[in-house]
C-alpha cells in the first residue's frame, strides 16, 4: 500500500526535521566526522531556501507528520536556452522508508515546479556507485552521456 505522503515546500519551522535528512545526505557522499561540512554552510543552506533572491528552493515529503524526505533544486541561465534550467542538487530520503516512492514523488513535485518557471529541462547528477538511485532515475529521466570534471580548490 502507498504511502500517504505530504510533499511541499519547506518551512522555517521544518530545520529539526530537515537537519537529520541532511546530514544522512551527506554521509552517504563521505561528507562526516572529519570531513563534514561546516555549520554554517549548512545554515547558509537553509536560509537560502527562504530568501526570495535565491534560486535555491527546498520540497520535502512528510509521512505522520515526520519530514522523511527532502530535495533541493536551483534555477539557472544556461547558454544554450532562454528559459531557465532547473538543477536537481540534492535527493534523500529516510533508509527505513526505501522503495516506496519517495524519491520519484519529490522528483516529479520538481519537475511540477521546473514547469511552472517556464524551464526547459530538469537535470542532476548522481554518484556511479548510486546503483539504487539509479535504477529509479532510469525511469524518469533520460541519462545524457555527459562525464563530469570538477576541480577543487
Amino acid at each position: 500500500m502507498p504511502l500517504e505522503l505530504t510533499i511541499r515546500p519547506a518551512r522555517p519551522d521544518d530545520f529539526d526535521q530537515w537537519l537529520p535528512l541532511w546530514l544522512g545526505y551527506n554521509k552517504f557522499y563521505g561528507r562526516h566526522g572529519a570531513t563534514a561540512l561546516p555549520d554554517e554552510v549548512t545554515q547558509m543552506t537553509w536560509v537560502r531556501f527562504f530568501d526570495s533572491y535565491e534560486p535555491m528552493h527546498c520540497i520535502v515529503a512528510e509521512y505522520e507528520g515526520k519530514l522523511v524526505g527532502l530535495v533541493h533544486y536551483i534555477f539557472h541561465r544556461t547558454t544554450i536556452s532562454i528559459q531557465p534550467t532547473c538543477y536537481l542538487q540534492d535527493l534523500f530520503t529516510d533508509e527505513s522508508l526505501r522503495g516506496q516512492g519517495i524519491g520519484k514523488k519529490l522528483i516529479n513535485a520538481v519537475y511540477d515546479e521546473a514547469k511552472l518557471a517556464g524551464s526547459s529541462r530538469v537535470y542532476w547528477l548522481t554518484h556511479e556507485t548510486n546503483v539504487t538511485a539509479m535504477q529509479l532515475y532510469d525511469k524518469i529521466a533520460d541519462r545524457s552521456g555527459f562525464v563530469v570534471y570538477r576541480r577543487n580548490f
